[in-house]
Order: structure tokens, then sequence, then C-alpha cells
């Protein structure tokens, strides 16, 4: 594969909640949105890869955009679903199949806290009647270990979910809109210990749409794009502490997020202290936390310095989640990693409003991870 693929078109719906319209007309008004940033219609897209975890195919959405024809392959990889879209699109325009491809993700997730099967992780009954099959506990858990293993303090957990309540005040498809003061965020009610109830994102609504084109196409439009310097999707290898695991190893082993990192920034030819601007998946303020480290941005007990000192703020060394991230914006599954690349679409384009970083960015980096233990890392570039 040795076409250049960029993006053309952005187009996102608010996340959060909203009521009267479903899942997929949420996708489809992320597409009407994109296809009108690239200057495009919807017959002249060429082939589509999307999904969500509850709310359809997203095949579906023909029925509202139009019946084109085109190969429109239904995606469905937990939480990486969107990054996953994103590698398949890349991918078809790449091989040099097709000039011009969308990416897509939605979601409608009823309230309350994701409390998967364990018949659906291939996991016995007991794990689910210990209570760890609700993600909450389990990512406690982890980050309580995390946190012993490296000096990481409660007061870091903290910053880390007051920065991305305020940045989803300045950030116009944000579902939380109002700060939350790290005293109140500290004090609130314990869900998981050492998580408070701010320090979790909610499952939510939204969709996240990108058009994908080869260099050729995007000449021959005149497009405004973003370059997609690599793509990488990992699984969990051998001995590695995820959700749903039933145990962990004492030896330990790798991690999905540091293979999708580090394939990413190999075949990007860059490495971390070329990045702008980071989004990295923060379920919970632990998971940016070591997230950070996973993705090579600092070694691990660092973070304690970096949050202290402000260096993720938006006009830090390195701005991480300048939307707000899930814990701003919700993570409804299909759209959230999506929206971490539309978000550094919106930074390389200088186009963030009150929440765009100093300076000229020029490379945006994005990280999804989710469960059984799978990460996928997009690296873009603004030439």
């Amino acid at each position: 594969m040795s076409e250049n693929v960029y993006i053309i078109g952005a187009g996102i719906h608010p996340f959060g909640r909203t009521d009267g319209r479903s899942g997929r007309e949420q996708g489809v008004y992320a597409v009407r949105e994109a296809l009108k940033d690239a200057g495009l219609d919807w017959p002249d897209i060429e082939c589509a890869y999307g999904g969500s975890a509850a709310a359809g195919n997203a095949d579906i959405m023909v029925n509202e955009l139009g019946l084109t024809s085109l190969p429109f392959t239904n995606v469905a990889n937990g939480c990486a679903t969107g990054g996953s879209a994103l590698a398949a699109s890349q991918q078809a325009i790449a091989s040099g199949m097709y000039d011009l491809a969308l990416a897509v993700g939605f979601d409608k997730h009823p309230r309350g806290a994701f409390n998967a099967k364990p018949s659906d992780y291939g996991l016995p009954e007991w794990y689910g009647q210990t209570g760890m099959m609700l993600t909450t506990q389990f990512f406690a858990l982890k980050i309580q270990r995390y946190m012993q293993l490296h000096g990481i303090s409660r007061t870091t957990l903290g910053r880390v979910a007051e920065k991305a309540f305020r940045n989803g005040t300045i950030t116009p498809h944000a579902w939380r809109r109002s700060p939350v003061d790290l005293e109140t965020i500290m004090n609130a009610p314990m869900i998981n210990d050492p998580l408070t109830k701010y320090m979790f994102c909610s499952p939510a609504e939204g969709g996240v749409a990108l058009i994908l084109a080869s260099e050729k196409k995007m000449k021959e439009l005149g497009a405004d794009g973003v370059k997609i310097r690599a793509v990488a999707v990992k699984t969990r290898p051998p001995n590695s502490f995820e959700v749903f695991q039933a145990g962990i190893s004492i030896e330990e082993g790798g991690k999905p997020t540091v293979l999708a990192s580090q394939a990413a920034f190999e075949k990007a030819g860059v490495g971390p202290e070329d990045i702008s601007v980071a989004q990295l998946q923060d379920t919970e303020s632990g998971a940016e936390i070591m997230h950070m480290a996973e993705n090579g941005f600092c070694k691990d007990g660092e973070q304690e310095e970096w949050l202290a000192n402000g260096w993720t703020e938006i006009g830090g060394k390195l701005p991480v989640n300048t939307d707000g991230g899930c814990l701003a914006c919700g993570e409804p599954i299909g759209a959230s990693g999506l929206r971490q690349v539309y978000e550094n679409v919106q930074q390389l384009r200088q186009r963030a409003g009150e929440r765009q970083v100093p300076g000229k960015p020029r490379f945006g980096y994005s990280h999804v991870y989710g469960a059984p233990g799978l990460s996928g890392v997009a690296i873009l570039e603004r030439e």
C-alpha cells in the first residue's frame, strides 16, 4: 500500500443525550456535516465502514443517506469500533481500490454503567457474580495498583477530571459544559475507591463521521486535508492485565496500548516528542494517567509532576484531551474513538475556537482503549 491518505471532511453530532433522535439518526447527521465540510455529495462516496455497539447496524444509514449501492461494511470492535473503521477506510484508499471513503460511528446507550455479560467474553459466571463485569470496579482496582506502584496521589486523579470539565466548558460538542472544582471532585460520593463520581465518564449518545481521500482526489477537489501518517490497532499480548480478565500474571507482560503506540510511531516515522496535541482514552481519571505513560509521553510516576505543573493543559507542553475527553463528552462506544480524531482534525486545521492549542500544531495523536484489552492509535499530520 503506497497511497497517501487524507481526512478531507469531519462532522460530529453533539454528545450527551438527544431525546427523540436515534443513534443512527445522529450518525446520519454527522455524515451530512462531514459531506458539507468536504464539499461532497453522498453519491461521491465510494465505500464506507462504520458501527455502533447499541444502536443498530451502520449500513442501514443508507435508507436516509441514499441508495447508491456502495459497499458499506459494519464494524464491531468494542471501544475500538471507531478506530477500526478508520483503519479499514484508510487501508481501502491506501490499497488504490478507492479514492473516497467514509468512516462513521454512533451510539445511543441506556443510562447506567456498562455491565456486560461474562459469557460474551469467554468468562465463567462466577466472574460476573463478583461484580467485576461492572467496569467501574475493575478500573478502580487497576488504578489502585498503579498508584501504589508508582506513587500517584488521589489529588492527581482529581486534577485530570478538573481539567476535563474545564475543557468541556469551551467545547460545543461536549456533554458536560460546566466546570467542577477540585474540592468538589475530591469530596464527591465514592463510586469505587479511589474514584469518585466525577472521575468516571458516562455511557452517552453521539455520532462522528470522517471522509477520507487519496492524495490525487484531494488535490483534484482542492480540499483542505489532514494527512493520516499512521493507524495501528493491537489486541492484548500474553501476561497483560486488561479489562474483563479474571486474573493477573506474576510475570508482567506487554500492554496493547504500548504495542499500538510503538507500531504507530514506527509507521509515522516520528516520536512522542513530536506530538503537538493528544487525545487519550479517559474512561476514568486513572485511565488518562496510565495511558500517558503507555503511549510513551512520560515515564510511570511522572504524571504526578505533569498534572501539578499543568503540562497537559491546552497551553501546556502536551495538551491532552482538549475537548474534555470521555469525562466531559461521555462515551458512545461507536463514536468515541472517532471523536478523538475529529478533535485532532479541528486542532490541526486551527478551527478549534476557544480550545485551540497555541502555535501551529503539526502532529495530532489519538488513542482509544477498550474491552477485552485492545487499543487503536492514529497519528495525523498537518503538512
